[in-house]
Order: C-alpha cells, then sequence, then structure tokens
C-alpha cells in the first residue's frame, strides 16, 4: 500500500509541479515527492525548506510546527488551505494545505511549498472556482483518503483482536488469538516484540472518529489500552522483527512513536491542573507466535514504567536491561515499608537520593561522593541522618536491601495494568 500512496504524491506534484509531501493526521511522514524537469531531469528546489527538510529525515514534525499549522482549522477544512511562514515556528515557508478526507474524516494532509511557484493557484473558496489543476489534485487526494481511511478500519480490527489478546478472559483471549493469528498470516510467527508506550491519548472530542493508532512499517497491530486512577492510558504496538535477537526495529519503532503528539497524557492533565506528563516506552523479550503476548506486554509495561522511574533506563528501556525493576514490577501495589517510610517524605528528598546512589555504587564513597558532585565528609553526614532516620544499620547486609529496594520500588510508583 506504501508504494501507492507515493504514486499517488507523484501524480500531484506531476499536475502542480511542485513537490508534495503527504502525511497523516499525526504529522507523520508517509510519502513525498521529487519534481522532475521536462528534460527528465531532477530540478532543484528553489529554496531549502527546514520543515520539510526534517519530514522527510525524521518522517515527523515538531511540535511548534503542528500547532501553527493546527490553528488554522486544517483538521475540518474541506478545501485547500494557504498557510503563511512563521519563523517562529521554523516555519520559513508558506504552505498550500490539501485536506486528505474520506466521509467526512480527515486522514491526513498533501503539503506543497508556497514558494512563488503556485502563487497563480487559486484555491477558490465560499464563491470562488478552485484552479483546474487544483481540483484534479483534490481528487487524487481523496484517492489517498479512501485508502488511509481502509487501512485504518483494517488495523483497528488488527487492533481489536491484539486488545482481547493481552486482556480478555481465557476463552475470548484464546478466539481472538486464532483469528489474530489468521489474519497476520505468516508474520504471526515471529519474531515479534510488544513495545508499551505510557501514557497514550486515544482520540477525543474532534479526534473521536479518528483513533490516532499509529501506521509505522514495522508495527502489524496496535491497540489503546485504557488506564485507572492511577496510570494513563497506554499503546500496545506487536512489531515485527528481523531476528530473535535483534530488538532494533522495536527501539526504533519504540523511538517514532515517541515522537507523536499522543504520546503524552495532556488532556487527562490538563484536566487536573497538571502539566502534561512525558511518555516513556517499554520493549519486551522477543517471542515466537502470538501465546506469550500476555506476558510479553506485561515486560513491556514493566519496563516503560522502569524508563518513567529511572532517567538512565529512558526513554526507551528493554526488559532485559531493566535490572531489579524486572522484579518490583511484578510486585502488587505496596506500602512502603515502615523503617523506610520517613525517608520518603518530600523534605528528605537529597537523603533519600543520596542513600540510593550510595547503594547503587555498592557502598564505594568515593564513586558516590563522587557522583553526586559532593565532598566525602558531606556525603558521610548526610549517610549518618538516614541511619538516623530509619534505625538501618548501611554495614549490614539484610538492611541494605531492604533500603534498596524500598527506595527502587518508590521511583518506581504504582503498576500500570
Amino acid at each position: 500500500m506504501r508504494d501507492d500512496y507515493q504514486q499517488l504524491v507523484d501524480e500531484i506534484t506531476a499536475v502542480l509541479r511542485a513537490p508534495a509531501t503527504l502525511e497523516n493526521r499525526d504529522f507523520a511522514l508517509i510519502a513525498f515527492g521529487a519534481q522532475d524537469s521536462e528534460d527528465g531531469e531532477d530540478t532543484e528546489e528553489p529554496a531549502l525548506d527546514p520543515v520539510r527538510t526534517r519530514s522527510i529525515l525524521q518522517r515527523r514534525s515538531t511540535a511548534a510546527v503542528r500547532a501553527w499549522f493546527e490553528a488554522f482549522g486544517i483538521a475540518r477544512a474541506q478545501a485547500p488551505l494557504r498557510i503563511p511562514p512563521d519563523p517562529a515556528a521554523g516555519v520559513f515557508m508558506g504552505r498550500i494545505c490539501l485536506p486528505v478526507r474520506h466521509r467526512g474524516v480527515v486522514h491526513g494532509y498533501v503539503w506543497l511549498l508556497d514558494d512563488g511557484h503556485l502563487s497563480d493557484l487559486e484555491l477558490g473558496g465560499p464563491t470562488g472556482t478552485p484552479d483546474p489543476r487544483l481540483a484534479r489534485a483534490m481528487e487524487t487526494a481523496a484517492r489517498i483518503g479512501a485508502l488511509l481511511a481502509a487501512e485504518a478500519r483494517a488495523g483497528e480490527e488488527l487492533g481489536e483482536l491484539l486488545r482481547d489478546v493481552l486482556t480478555a478472559p481465557p476463552a475470548g483471549r484464546d478466539a481472538a488469538r486464532t483469528q489474530l493469528r489468521t489474519a497476520l498470516r505468516g508474520a504471526a510467527d515471529g519474531p515479534l516484540a510488544l513495545v508499551a508506550v505510557v501514557p497514550w491519548t486515544p482520540g477525543t472530542g474532534e479526534d473521536a472518529d479518528h483513533p490516532g493508532l499509529p501506521h509505522l512499517p514495522g508495527i502489524v497491530a496496535a491497540c489503546a489500552l485504557p488506564g485507572d486512577a492511577t496510570a494513563g492510558a497506554g499503546l500496545a504496538a506487536l512489531v515485527r522483527l528481523r531476528a530473535a535477537t535483534a530488538l532494533d526495529p522495536a527501539r526504533t519503532t519504540a523511538e517514532q512513536l515517541l515522537r507523536s503528539p499522543r504520546a503524552t497524557a495532556g488532556g487527562a492533565a490538563a484536566a487536573r491542573g497538571e502539566s502534561p506528563a512525558k511518555a516513556a516506552a517499554g520493549v519486551s523479550a522477543p517471542r515466537r507466535g502470538l501465546e506469550e503476548l500476555p506476558a510479553a506486554w506485561q515486560e513491556a509495561l514493566a519496563a516503560a514504567r522502569a524508563a518513567h522511574a529511572d532517567p538512565r533506563l529512558g526513554p526507551v528501556a528493554e526488559w532485559s536491561a531493566i535490572g531489579p525493576y524486572r522484579l518490583l514490577a511484578a510486585l502488587p501495589a505496596l506500602q512502603p515499608d515502615a523503617a523506610v517510610r520517613p525517608l520518603l517524605e518530600p523534605a528528605h528528598a537529597e537523603l533519600a537520593r543520596t542513600a540510593e546512589t550510595f547503594l547503587d555504587c555498592a557502598g564505594q564513597a568515593g564513586r558516590t561522593a563522587q557522583r553526586l558532585g559532593i565532598h566525602r565528609q558531606t556525603l558521610y553526614y548526610r549517610l549518618s541522618r538516614v541511619r538516623q532516620l530509619t534505625g538501618l544499620d548501611l554495614d549490614a547486609g539484610e538492611d541494605r536491601l531492604l533500603l534498596h529496594m524500598t527506595l527502587k520500588a518508590a521511583r518506581l510508583g504504582p503498576p500500570r495494568r
């Protein structure tokens, strides 16, 4: 289907004699066209546009660029729009946007650089008549919209099956697994990995008809899973691997998903008067077949929680690399140990960080002081305060283990289900 998109974008490029770029509703690049001269040689673009360059090289626009374009109502537009430049957002050249719609729902956008070559292009309007070339381009955009809608419907069906495989009771899970295996054909045999992105904002309001499931080359199925009072909604993405020992495709997919505007809890956070939560992603261990996907999902969720908890692991963490968080994430929500609880009060945050760093460094004072950027005497004073607050002996192995695990568990936070 990607070849179909490229062919249709090339048609628009040829009709309007200007390079066209196709992005989905979340501003992820799908295809781009390069204008050819009449003698068959590639023509050089009149100016280098950093937004188009970034879109092609990094396959996504920045948040500032998206905000500037969306401010002109492109998600509701029924006809082409002219959008002026905004250097403050990095948009140094104006655009003509062709909304890609199907049955009233916008599924993407075709972008044209408004660099002067298209100044004679009459966009039309409430009473005007659009340029015939533009009318032909919009007909092609409608064909793109039909393809994107069909892909979205197919993706939603696969996503529903994946959701049932991960969360349904055993009877429903088995039936969904059978249907998913049939739909995925050979890809169901693996190797596969699950990627968890939390938080993930599903479609709401104007986006309610557009669930926002990602369409990236490596993803064979994806679904949004609801959260609860302590955990925001998350995204599960089933990714095809090239080999059972190579998780690179899953990591790349996770990094791309984190650049999505949906990789945030913006709406829910705003309703609570909070700043949007920054998303993190986790990658499960590789799997063959679909039987172990529920366990793989718990691994991916645990890795995402660990990436949130420990910046050294994130923003994308693999299950195999999260160390003690593998054990802690499997435990139910527990109250902190009574001895350590005083250390977890906000007033003692610096002492807690010192104790955790000391234990991370295997009790080596020199390494700890260097990592914290403090003098050894300052370290010794802080550790004596930790002993006073907790009553724990930092020279005793069991006390050190209790303190270390409690501090890590507090960092990890409540489980996500």
